[in-house]
């Protein structure tokens, strides 16, 4: 019997360890944000270079604002992966992790409400790029309906929260 609660203490020891495992997605999602937002903070400045350089050209505001959309579009992904590797880090590793309060996430409930907010916001942007882009276009309305479909059904999602736990 003695054998079989040190055996049953190891793994369980084990088991209680293997949590850590989760810090190389955590770290790999904020090394993801920080390359993305950093990238693309590069290409702003591009974009915004450009747009000086060709500010008399008729499609000058056209492509400024189609660049700057996309970049917020892009920002809006970082900062989904910088969320999701902090809720990685504080739900499996560290819970007392210095956050703001709007960003504790105290379990996977939190964690998903965070992400499709941000899904909400990325695919609004996505409309709005696709707006200026195709402005006048009547396939637009098609993109908004899918758009408003999947905005609907995300907040179905999220509506559909279990209660509180006592």
């Amino acid at each position: 019997m003695l054998l079989y609660e040190r055996v049953k203490h190891v793994l369980r020891r084990c088991l209680a360890a293997s949590r850590y495992v989760v810090i190389v997605a955590a770290v790999s999602m904020l090394f993801a944000s920080l390359a993305l937002i950093l990238h693309q903070a590069v290409i702003v400045f591009g974009v915004l270079l450009g747009a000086v350089r060709d500010a008399t050209l008729p499609t000058a505001d056209k492509a400024l604002a189609v660049g700057l959309i996309e970049a917020v579009d892009v920002f809006l992904i970082a900062i989904v992966a910088q969320i999701i590797g902090l809720g990685l880090y504080t739900l499996f590793v560290d819970d007392t992790l210095p956050l703001p309060r709007w960003l504790k996430i105290q379990d996977f409930d939190d964690l998903k409400r965070h992400l499709v907010s941000i899904v909400v916001a990325v695919l609004a942007v996505l409309f709005l790029r696709e707006a200026v882009e195709r402005a006048g276009q009547s396939d637009l309305l098609s993109l908004a309906a899918a758009l408003s479909l999947m905005i609907a059904a995300l907040t179905f999602f999220l509506s559909m929260r279990a209660p509180p736990k006592e």
